[in-house]
């Protein structure tokens, strides 16, 4: 049974996290509260990220949507933000890392008023004084806490005005990226419980294909208040973990 279930919360949680970000603000609680260990659960999470995100950015390449030219170094810039940012979480205690996580999370929500950026821009994606530095600084989030990393990209593509689809395309490569490392160390720890993972898996990478054909057909317009709804989400859940 909890086989089924762990299915339907990898489809239900990638379709989200696929057009918002913040599918862990689901699954994660739910392996939780199914009883699996939490590195066990977190580990799930990385491994079906690292097989579902790359199913995803696949498909949008495949479609020509993106193209690898314009989005390759998104790869290095994103597992070496991830690799700092594992580094100085040692150095900072988990209360400071809730501040960093519900502070980030809140300035993206109020920037997204005040930014001009639609999500139905035209620009293209290059390397640049503002692109490297927030990719390398989400990355580095993503290293130290991780929770809202696809929605922070998400609000960083839409500030340099990249078309959304493009932008979920973007952002299901650097999720490869900064997961890829983390389910190898995750694998070599044995903390993977095979079975349920797959399950997970199995499930993520459908709802990633879901995800990503709603996202061609979604409407500029309503991704960002769709974005603000996962951010107050994320914001919620953070503090709600921190309290109690």
């Amino acid at each position: 049974m909890d086989y089924i279930i762990l299915f339907f919360i990898g489809i239900f949680a990638t379709t989200v996290g696929t057009l918002a970000g913040g599918g862990g603000l689901i699954s994660l609680p739910a392996m939780l509260v199914l009883g699996m260990p939490v590195h066990s659960a977190i580990a799930a999470n990385k491994v079906s990220n690292t097989i579902s995100s790359f199913s995803s950015f696949y498909h949008l390449y495949k479609e020509k949507k993106i193209t690898f030219k314009e989005s390759f170094w998104i790869i290095p810039v994103s597992l070496i933000g991830g690799v700092s940012g594992s580094f100085i979480a040692a150095k900072i205690s988990s209360d400071d890392m809730y501040v960093v996580a519900i502070g980030l999370l809140i300035f993206a929500f109020f920037a997204s008023f005040m930014g001009k950026g639609s999500m139905s821009g035209d620009q293209p994606l290059k390397p640049s004084g503002k692109s490297i530095p927030g990719l390398y600084a989400i990355g580095i989030y993503d290293g130290l806490f991780g929770p809202g990393q696809g929605t922070l990209m998400l609000y960083l593509f839409g500030y340099l005005n990249i078309a959304y689809i493009r932008a979920v395309g973007y952002v299901r490569l650097a999720t490869f990226s900064s997961c890829l490392g983390a389910a190898i160390t995750y694998i070599s720890t044995g903390a993977v419980i095979w079975p349920l993972t797959i399950a997970l898996m199995l499930g993520s990478v459908t709802g990633a294909q879901i995800g990503v054909r709603i996202a061609s057909k979604l409407n500029p317009n309503y991704v960002k208040p769709i974005l603000r709804v996962m951010t107050v989400a994320l914001v919620v859940q953070i503090f709600f973990e921190k309290v109690v």
